[in-house]
């Protein structure tokens, strides 16, 4: 609908594919949605998407960069299995003031950047807000037994700099952003609510110690929540959970003059996950059990890297990384008999620890310039993940539970494998690329098979474990320079997982099982005022779980059910065609 969105641009990468129209979710090479590391100015974004997943929580007016590592990350990065997005917002024009904006069929936004101190200090606030419930509004009879429902969203970026010295400068940004879905039905008295919605928030101090040495020192403060009320007559519930991070890191970079670009650091943050809490209210009378369900817990991390040339041909980045997680108190285990009883409990005090986590994570990257148009790469990486998303869909739609390593629940492992070879052609108009990757993934986590949502248990108990591994070949190739421009990005690509308590303990496909995948982007520039763009996208489709039979016990109708994910939606295709008009080129020049 003509809104520009990072996150649907990567996914017409080589490798990205989507985790279905309508979601801003991906996956990376075999891995699942919570696999990727999203940063927004150094915080964590635990939930992406607007709209229920149909736009990303990144506003295009806001963002000054984005870089995308969906092979071997540097040693700096670490917590996720499949990929890094870093989003670095806009720090604002220190000399001049301006404002854009734009009027879309979704969604306004207005951004102003400016000086608070010219060529010392400068500021960029950028908002936006979709009208649906507003232009709906007016066409819905106040005798309608709808009237009250709609959907919103907002965000809302802001970002400061400020010069303090020569060698100092102090960065403070942050993000707020909301949805709300609001349904009402008087006739039959019934009402939901569900707002969802990220808060972020980053303070970085930049010194600079000489021209060879550089310290980056960042606290970083994320809060990610979802809430589920509704209810009828005089019946009420309402469902929440969240996650609550507080961080801070360091980052020391020394440019040796041995030819090595040394990079130190350490991340420390304290989580609070609420996974599920539950109340409601019936005739008056009140519904709020004793849920002990919140977890607190740990993380560390520290690391070391070195980027060093061997000769002319060969550029080298080895880094080793080492985490820990800790899950203190308070937290009750229990026990359980085999009829799902409980026959025992134990007891953690607030801050005493209950279980640990941790290991070391070496990373390798390795480039051979074969001449000054073609080279060959190579990286291998361990890396671990502490904190879980609980689904039952595959997406990242706001019903998702994160949920961190526990007694019960072991952290994420994985070796990743790839390899690729680049060459450019026709004085670098025209990149190509292949790139075969293999991923070998442990301590996955899933449902355990039946599984019915209750907030009434822990859902550590409802999980089972198992492995995971995915290869694959990427090809790709992209026109850069010129009137007409474009990529065309194609994948092939194998998912499995296995599980001793699903399937039968055989070897599945994933969900997110695509075989081919393929897109296609061009833009051509007819004149200084025309520009016409398309995209094209296939893919297979992603796995099921459908019933195969019914029969009947009595009075009761039983579904018997196929092979976990044994079939295959059908491809999908999609293509977009886009004109922009601009009435006056010479005013766009900056």
């Amino acid at each position: 609908m003509g809104e520009v969105d990072v996150l649907k641009s990567l996914q017409l990468l080589p490798g990205v594919s989507s985790a279905g129209e309508g979601q801003s979710g991906f996956y990376v090479r075999g891995g699942g949605p919570d696999q990727n590391l999203i940063l927004l100015d150094d915080a964590v974004v635990y939930n992406t998407g607007h709209l229920f997943g149909f736009f990303s929580v990144f506003n295009g007016d806001a963002i000054k960069n984005v870089t995308l590592i969906k092979g071997a990350a540097p040693a700096n990065y670490g917590g996720r299995l499949s990929s890094v997005v870093d989003v670095t917002m806009k720090e604002g024009n220190n000399k001049k003031y301006q404002v854009e904006g734009g009027i879309g069929l979704i969604a306004s936004r207005l951004s102003l950047q400016g000086p608070l101190l010219k060529n010392k200090a400068s500021f960029m606030v950028s908002a936006r807000r979709t009208y649906i419930d507003a232009i709906v509004k007016p066409f819905v009879r106040s005798t309608s037994t709808f009237k009250g429902s709609g959907y919103y969203f907002y965000d809302l970026n802001a970002k400061m700099n400020y010069i303090l010295s020569k060698k100092d400068r102090l960065y403070l940004s942050g993000y707020l952003g909301k949805d709300v879905f609001t349904f009402k039905n008087s006739e039959r008295t019934f009402n939901v609510n569900v707002p969802w919605g990220n808060k972020t928030a980053t303070l970085r101090w930049n010194h600079q110690f000489n021209n060879k040495l550089f310290l980056n020192t960042t606290l970083m403060y994320n809060d990610y929540n979802f809430t589920f009320s509704g209810g009828q007559e005089s019946f009420q519930v309402k469902f929440f959970s969240g996650i609550k991070d507080w961080s801070g890191k360091f980052d020391l970079d020394y440019y040796s003059k041995f030819n090595h670009n040394f990079k130190f650091g350490g991340q420390y943050t304290y989580h609070t996950f609420t996974p599920t809490t539950v109340s409601g209210e019936a005739a008056g009378v009140a519904f709020e059990p004793d849920q002990s369900f919140n977890k607190f817990a740990h993380e560390a991390a520290v690391y070391a890297l070195d980027e060093f040339d061997l000769g002319s041909k060969v550029k080298v980045n080895i880094g080793l990384r080492y985490s820990r997680f800790w899950q203190i108190g308070p937290y009750t285990r229990y026990t359980f008999d085999q009829n799902d009883v409980k026959t025992d409990s134990t007891v953690y005090a607030p801050g005493e620890l209950a279980k640990s986590y941790g290991g070391f994570e070496p990373r390798f990257n390795i480039r051979y310039t074969v001449n000054e148009t073609s080279s060959l790469k190579l990286s291998v990486a361990k890396t671990y993940q502490y904190l879980h998303l609980v689904t039952n869909n595959g997406s990242t739609l706001p019903t998702d539970i994160w949920s961190p390593s526990t007694y019960f629940v072991r952290p994420q492992m994985a070796w990743q494998y790839s390899i690729g070879g680049f060459k450019n052609f026709f004085d670098n108009k025209i990149e190509t690329s292949v790139e075969l990757y293999y991923k070998d993934m442990n301590n996955l986590l899933e449902y355990r098979q039946g599984y019915i949502p209750s907030s009434l248990r822990d859902i550590d108990y409802d999980f089972v474990f198992g492995k995971g591994y995915a290869y694959g070949a990427e090809f790709f190739i992209n026109k850069t320079k010129g009137k007409w421009t474009g990529w065309l990005a194609y994948t092939l690509a194998w998912t499995y997982r296995n599980f001793d308590q699903l399937n039968g303990g055989e070897r599945y496909f994933a969900k997110y099982d695509q075989r081919h995948n393929i897109s296609f982007t061009s833009t051509y520039e007819l004149n200084k005022k025309w520009t016409v763009s398309t995209v094209f996208v296939f893919g297979s489709g992603n796995r099921v779980t459908l019933p195969t039979s019914l029969y009947t016990i009595g009075n009761q109708v039983y579904q018997e059910y196929s092979k976990l994910n044994n079939y295959s939606l059908p491809p999908y295709h999609r293509l977009d065609l886009a004109a922009i008009y601009t009435p006056k080129p010479n005013s766009t020049k900056k």
